[in-house]
């Protein structure tokens, strides 16, 4: 009642007007004059459109698309506007919550959001641009797919649209409802940043670049490389210990992949600029000759073979060529599935690489070569990577290498006059400026470099480091962290599960497996539920914790180590590192450069780069940590996680203090 009865008086002074009142009827005056004279636009090219019904003609028919898409794109200007405004909105409220001591925002919210005279509704609901963006949508559909057909989008509600302003516009009013769904999650973790819309020519160049079965390859890759980097884990300590090393050199076999994947991803990504066939050929031939050094480190006997061969493995990753291919080659209209498949694949090869070592239970000698539990994961994968490298050959079409499309927009009836008023009604400041040193609603900061997207990609690291602003590297410290946690949980497992329970290589494989089943009904649940009911930054500072408990619970302190208390805390510590893997590179996404959205050094390498020194660092921890001896292994290999972690949650904390 208190709070109430200020809220109510504080209504009444100057200073809550003008910083609210006064901007948020200019607001909504600005935006429904751009929402008329846009309305009025479509209206003149629909007449055209019923013109053109009795006597059709190509020429024209392609023109007055293109005068839909630019309505499109000054459409998108406008609820880009919106969507500022109503962060803007939220964070003075937020920041009178702050100053004040009372939660005067709900008061506020809950007493003007449905009221039939709001014109909060107007900010936060976006009342009439759905009706525009309808039109668009219909419209546009018709010209491309139903020429001549009667039919609509309403009466096909199935149908895809094919145009990506459409897409476009879609992506833009979810964002402006927090909507989200599983698919955008998923891509999400692909970190594959979306460039600028293309234009009309550039979407055609996209779709005779664009080849199915190379697309499937590229997928195939990724599950291939995944189920190489987990098949050895269940096994990789018995091994080493058959070739007369220590257990805990586990981690030096496994890490010594991830070594080499620091490398490769540079000169993968710098080789996917000229070819994209050439790197897949060149990954699938080192793998193969890996995996086979691998299998035959037992028979030599050699531990330096075995450490070879884990090298070139690693040097045959191409992960940073599937990112480009599909960065570059796949339609923007169905590059959001495409990630979404890069990701899937790498779950289930995650999932598929334990299982399949669990199943590998057997022991003969063929021709004097040994096949028994620790080879077998090598010749299954040097045999997996010839069959792939014979389907590559065969079936893989290199995409032409695209041009420089330079064109002008057609625009009709007075739209270039219309969008000049639009362009500088954005750039009018609508709201005063209270918050010009913060960073928004996302973590980026507020200022926008808008001459920044006219320059070129970075083409050092040290360029790309340049471009990443504080929440950026915050973000990477996370990324950092969750792999590191992660990496010490599944490399460390086989030693910990048969020091402590004396598990089986089986037992092993189920449990490694388990784990990577989790990840997509996790990504389910986020993306359908839990990203539609809390902002990304509460999910992200959540998910932190929940880790931080994970490790804290893994610990061996005083009472005997038991299965329950290493399988429930194991498994909490996943399944939340792969929440927060999900909502860190959803932020990360939005909130990066789009000058590292294409060329060498892009936001991708950056993520693959940091996450594969966290791997390398964790099976370092691991083996060094083994000359302790394994009693103590686990709590060694813990308290380091456990660091980065509350590091990371303190960053965290800092960056976006505007949550508390």
């Amino acid at each position: 009642i208190l709070d109430n009865y200020r809220s109510r008086a504080f209504l009444d002074t100057f200073l809550f007007r003008l910083l609210v009142h006064f901007q948020i009827e200019k607001i909504v005056l600005f935006m429904l004059e751009q929402q008329g004279l846009l309305a009025s636009r479509i209206a003149k090219l629909g007449e055209q459109q019923n013109s053109l019904q009795d006597e059709p003609e190509l020429s024209k028919i392609i023109e007055l698309r293109e005068a839909y898409r630019v309505v499109g794109q000054d459409l998108l200007k406008l609820l880009l506007f919106v969507e500022v405004n109503a962060i803007g909105l939220r964070k003075i409220l937020k920041k009178f919550d702050k100053r004040f001591g009372y939660r005067f925002t709900n008061y506020y919210v809950k007493t003007r959001a449905n009221h039939p005279y709001s014109q909060l509704q107007q900010v936060f609901k976006h009342v009439g641009l759905g009706a525009v963006v309808g039109a668009i949508s219909r419209n546009l559909a018709d010209l491309q797919d139903r020429q001549g057909s009667y039919l609509s989008i309403y009466d096909q509600p199935a149908l895809t649209l094919q145009d990506p302003v459409v897409d476009a516009l879609r992506a833009a009013a979810d964002r402006l409802t927090y909507s989200t769904n599983f698919l955008n999650f998923l891509a999400q973790h692909a970190l594959i940043i979306q460039d600028d819309l293309p234009t009309a020519a550039e979407e055609h160049v996209d779709d005779q670049r664009y080849h199915f079965v190379s697309l499937l390859l590229n997928l195939a890759n990724t599950f291939l490389y995944m189920v190489n980097t987990y098949i050895i884990v269940p096994t990789a300590d018995d091994y080493s210990m058959s070739l007369g090393a220590a257990a805990t050199v586990c981690g030096i076999v496994i890490g010594a992949m991830a070594v080499a994947q620091v490398f490769s991803s540079v000169y993968f990504s710098a080789w996917s600029n000229k070819s994209y066939f050439r790197p897949l050929v060149f990954s699938s031939i080192v793998l193969f000759l890996g995996n086979a050094m691998y299998a035959l480190a037992y028979d030599c006997n050699s531990i330096a073979v075995l450490l070879i061969g884990r090298l070139l493995c690693g040097f045959g990753s191409a992960r940073a060529v599937n990112r480009r291919y599909i960065s570059d080659c796949v339609p923007l209209k169905i590059r959001m599935q495409a990630s979404a498949g890069f990701v899937s694949a790498s779950a289930l090869g995650m999932a598929c690489g334990p299982a399949l070592a669990g199943l590998l239970q057997i022991n003969f000698k063929l021709y004097k070569i040994t096949l028994n539990q620790d080879t077998l994961p090598g010749w299954i994968m040097a045999v997996a990577w010839l069959f792939y490298l014979v389907w590559l050959w065969i079936s893989f079409k290199e995409p032409s290498r695209q041009t420089e499309v330079n064109r002008t927009p057609q625009e009709s009836n007075g739209g270039s006059v219309q969008s000049d008023v639009l362009e500088k009604g954005l750039a009018q400041p609508l709201l005063l400026s209270t918050e010009e040193n913060e960073q928004d609603e996302d973590g980026e900061d507020a200022s926008e470099e808008a001459p920044e997207e006219a320059r070129g990609p970075a083409n050092s690291i040290g360029s790309a480091y340049r471009l990443l602003t504080p929440s950026v590297k915050v973000q990477l410290l996370i990324y950092f962290m969750l792999k590191y946690v992660m990496e010490i949980l599944l490399s460390e497992s086989s030693v910990i599960t048969t020091y402590y329970f004396g598990w089986s290589t089986t037992g092993v494989a189920i449990f490694l497996a388990c784990l990577g089943l989790t990840v997509l009904p996790v990504n389910v649940v986020v993306g359908n539920y839990i990203s539609n009911m809390f902002e990304d930054r509460q999910i992200l500072l959540a998910s932190e914790f929940m880790v931080c408990l994970g490790i804290l619970l893994s610990f061996h302190i005083v009472i005997p180590y038991s299965v329950p208390q290493y399988v429930c805390s194991g498994l909490i510590l996943f399944v939340f590192a792969e929440v927060l893997e999900g909502v860190n590179l959803s932020l990360l996404s939005r909130v990066m450069s789009s000058r590292l959205s294409r060329g060498t050094y892009n936001g991708g390498l950056l993520s693959t780069e940091a996450g594969t020194i966290a791997r390398v660092i964790a099976d370092a921890t691991i083996t060094l940590a083994g000359y302790l001896g394994e009693s103590r292994l686990l709590n060694v290999t813990l308290l380091p996680s456990l660091a980065i972690c509350i590091s990371s949650i303190i960053a965290t904390c800092w960056t976006y203090n505007s949550l508390f």
